[in-house]
């Protein structure tokens, strides 16, 4: 920034102070840039690379042989120009009728998150060790065989999207033709066609997992590949989703928003024992925490000022009561408050900050008076085993050769062009993301098609009560809704870090997978 603001002062000075100097300049720029983009043009088309090794483990006590294929596939355009070189990592069984056999599509979210996490966590044959509420900071870091894989019955290919990984736009693209809701939904959508053709795949079983912000990319790709593409899918696995921009964040004022993020509070409060009284169970006292939300938290907020000073009162003891945090901070905040707020304020008495992707885990606090968390306590504490077992897995045992940095997080939602056009909007985008028509459209038009949903209780990323309301609010018929499944899980965002729900969630996986793939 300060070279470009430099530039600018001299030419202005040069402008002013001599006329001659200044016309030169201005007569070679357009030469320089002509000169940049012929360069550019000259470009030769960048070479995909995929590096292929061959593996076995065991999974239920027999022996599973697969080959890995790791790399990239050069993306095109309408016009055959090289757009974008498409980062993944793929797993099929060996010896299997790949007419046949389930291939299962995955990522995560962000925007701009690798597909690492899903990758090291649970569903790569092998996975990094990580100790459930400790800081995994310190090596040596560790690979196990995955137990829970379900390569032995199903193939999977992750997908790193433009930004993240190893992918990366070239030729003539920029990044901001893949950064935003329905450019990131077109261009995974080709990436799967490309991978269905280039491998032999489309006669396949297919299902495709989406983590975080990949609710939202699955629900756009889900009907993006049905209407564009003529590909249907057997079914989808949500985990931890965010669907809709609206009523899955708080603090923007949003009576859905913030009333939804409400029975996550409740259950961080129990889960660190900040709670008087304290609730025996978490299940039944949440199912409680919901019915207090409906029929008094949500009426208040609607109301706004015309809720009666009564039933303000009832609000605020019930927000005391089941949050932990004081009626007199919530009625500061007007009712309101937004998870950082909440994570920072509930434990501040014991100098202890909350984490926002689980909110099992807490550090220390480094400013008492900080009013919202400056870091998160979960990603602090596992991010670094999952860059260090990946980079190293990659390289070691996938065979991986290259000067690229694996990018985990790229911090794109800063870029991120989050205008969506809906199935129903005539071509207007709205300037929010909400991919719920898409996914409604899509299981009307696709009514064999399924859906897992794999939630955790105490994620306060995605709430698990913006997934309910979400579910709730899909314009789709009573024997439609009979095609979704919710699993929940007393964990977080990322609830197969947890020892307990990692078995569960694998067989949840495997399960669906296989039910709905004849």
């Amino acid at each position: 920034m300060t070279n470009y603001r430099l530039v600018a002062v001299l030419a202005a000075f040069l402008s002013l102070a001599t006329p001659t100097l200044a016309g030169a300049a201005q007569t070679t720029l357009p030469v320089e840039q002509e000169k940049q983009q012929e360069e550019k043009q000259e470009r030769p088309a960048p070479e995909p690379k995929v590096w292929t090794t061959r593996h076995q483990i065991r999974i239920g006590g027999k022996a599973v042989d697969y080959e890995a294929k790791t790399g990239t596939l050069l993306m095109k355009n309408e016009k055959d120009e090289p757009i974008a070189l498409f980062g993944f990592t793929s797993y099929v069984r060996t010896g299997q009728d790949t007419t046949t056999r389930p291939i299962v599509f995955a990522y995560n979210g962000g925007p701009g998150s690798a597909s690492a996490w899903l990758h090291m966590g649970i569903l790569g044959p092998r996975r990094a060790v990580i100790q459930d509420l400790e800081s995994n900071t310190r090596g040596p870091f560790k690979l196990v065989d995955n137990e829970y894989s379900f390569l032995d019955r199903a193939d999977l290919v992750l997908i790193d999207p433009v930004g993240t990984g190893f992918s990366r736009p070239v030729g003539k693209a920029e990044g901001k033709q893949f950064w935003g809701v329905d450019n990131d939904i077109r261009s995974v959508s080709d990436f799967i066609v490309r991978y269905l053709g280039e491998f032999q795949r489309w006669a396949s079983p297919k299902f495709i997992i989406g983590e975080s912000y990949g609710g939202i990319r699955t629900g756009g790709v889900t009907y993006d590949l049905l209407t564009r593409h003529n590909v249907s899918l057997n079914g989808i696995v949500l985990v931890s989703p965010y669907m809709d921009f609206l009523t899955a964040t708080a603090g923007l004022n949003s009576d859905a928003g913030d009333a939804n993020f409400l029975s996550t509070y409740a259950a961080t409060a129990w889960y660190h024992k900040a709670l008087n009284p304290q609730p025996p169970e978490l299940v039944p006292f949440l199912r409680e925490v919901e019915q207090w939300i409906d029929t008094v938290y949500h009426p208040v907020l609607f109301k706004g000022a015309r809720a009666t000073a009564q039933e303000r009162q009832a609000a605020l003891e019930g927000l005391q009561r089941y949050t932990g945090v004081s009626a007199q901070y919530w009625d500061a905040a007007n009712l309101r408050m937004d998870e950082n707020h909440f994570l920072q304020e509930l434990m501040r008495a014991q100098g202890k900050t909350i984490g926002r992707i689980d909110s099992r885990f807490s550090a220390g606090m480094p400013s008492r008076i900080g009013e919202t968390t400056a870091f998160d306590p979960y990603a602090s504490a596992v991010a670094p085993a999952v860059v260090a077992t990946f980079n190293d897995y990659a390289r070691r045992e996938l065979g991986v050769v290259t000067d690229l940095k694996y990018v985990l997080s790229a911090g794109l939602y800063k870029d991120w062009d989050n205008t969506h056009v809906q199935p129903d909007s005539n071509g207007r985008p709205i300037p929010y993301a909400n991919v719920l028509p898409d996914l409604s459209y899509a299981m009307t038009m696709n009514p064999k098609m399924k859906v897992l949903i794999q939630q955790g209780y105490f994620d306060l990323a995605c709430p698990y009560g913006t997934v309910q309301h979400a579910v709730d609010h899909l314009n789709i018929t009573p024997e439609l809704r009979r095609n979704i499944h919710i699993e929940y899980y007393e964990a977080g965002h990322m609830m197969y870090v947890h020892t307990d729900s990692m078995g569960k969630f694998g067989e949840t996986t495997k399960t669906f997978i296989v039910e709905n793939s004849n």
